[in-house]
């Protein structure tokens, strides 16, 4: 039995990774650190309590809490971040805060604490638009927005970690996630819960934006692999080679929810909007990992969860806070 740390394990892509952790290593102690922001659900982290699950809501950026939620653990996963492009651009504070600040403190506990290994969960985003082929791990940091700005800057504090003190540190970038329980201002939940509403799905410019696209729980395999089977110092890029258009991933939407085209307002592009990414995956196909999950099935399953769950979203969609941004953000 193993004692691990996940940060962030309320928000999407952390509470899909505890769930999956729980039945794959099932005597394992998990403790969960999550500030419970506005995208951080207290629902996810009912639903996370357990037996072997321990939850404390602090910031990482906080060393106390740092420190009482790493006591006795030995793994890290780090996926605590504010990830949203469209808010960076309205306050990149809040993004380096959390992002570059919080991943130095979760680094120096982890130093102090003498942890066997610590997983920076990194994003794709760090490489910038690639006009072709794919980025390998090699390819040079180009972040172009202040996300991803961020999350650089959080590798790069890794990367000097690993060199100047030897913590145990991998770093996977992954591709684009979607799946159930993903906050409603990211794409595919913003357009999947608009048609159930009957309401327009906004595209920004013309629609030509392409993004590689993975489901949550395949991702969650690729970060266990890499936590066991990865180098410490080394980088792993998470991809499937399913990359689309906004504007191709709006018609299959389109399709999965019985909407006509009409359903599609365009919208005025969003400043540094990156054309494309795509990520060069061999070295986590290495490793033994490949996706499951087909990108088809995978939507028809994100559609229905919605659809079931309406509750869960409506709750959200229907504050002044989400109106308000959301009438900002794609006027």
């Amino acid at each position: 039995m193993a004692r691990i740390l996940i940060t962030g394990g309320a928000g999407f892509i952390g509470s899909n990774f505890v769930r999956y952790w729980r039945k794959a290593h099932p005597r394992d102690s998990v403790t969960v650190l999550d500030l419970l922001t506005y995208a951080g659900s207290r629902k996810a982290a009912e639903d996370l309590r357990g037996p072997n699950v321990r939850f404390i809501r602090g910031d990482v950026a906080d060393p106390r809490a740092v420190a009482t939620a790493m006591r006795g653990c030995r793994t890290v996963f780090h996926f605590a971040a504010e990830t949203h492009v469209d808010r960076s651009i309205h306050d990149s504070g809040r993004f380096v805060r959390t992002n570059v600040l919080g991943t130095q403190r979760l680094l120096e506990s982890a130093r102090l604490s003498g942890i066997e290994r610590f997983v920076m969960i990194s994003t794709d985003e760090v490489y910038g638009s690639v006009a072709k082929g794919s980025a390998g791990e090699d390819a040079r940091l180009a972040p172009n927005s202040p996300y991803a700005a961020s999350k650089a800057a959080a590798d790069l504090l890794c990367r000097s970690y690993v060199r100047t003190h030897g913590t145990p540190v991998v770093i996977t970038r992954c591709c684009n996630n979607y799946g159930p329980r993903q906050f409603p201002e990211k794409v595919i939940p913003l357009f999947i819960t608009n048609l159930l509403q009957g309401l327009p799905v906004p595209v920004y410019g013309d629609g030509r934006n392409v993004r590689e696209w993975i489901h949550v729980d395949d991702h969650a395999r690729a970060v266990d692999l890499a936590s066991r089977k990865g180098r410490p110092g080394e980088i792993y890029n998470i991809g499937t080679g399913r990359r689309l258009s906004n504007l191709e991933l709006a018609g299959m939407l389109l399709k999965a929810a019985g909407a006509g085209r009409e359903s599609l307002r365009f919208v005025k592009d969003r400043p540094g909007h990156d054309l494309r990414y795509a990520l060069d995956s061999s070295k986590i196909r290495g490793l033994g990992w490949r996706p499951r999950i087909g990108l088809r099935e995978g939507l028809m399953e994100t559609v229905a969860w919605y659809g079931k769950n309406r509750a869960w979203w409506r709750g959200i969609k229907s504050g002044p806070k989400y109106r308000s941004y959301v009438a900002r953000q794609y006027r």
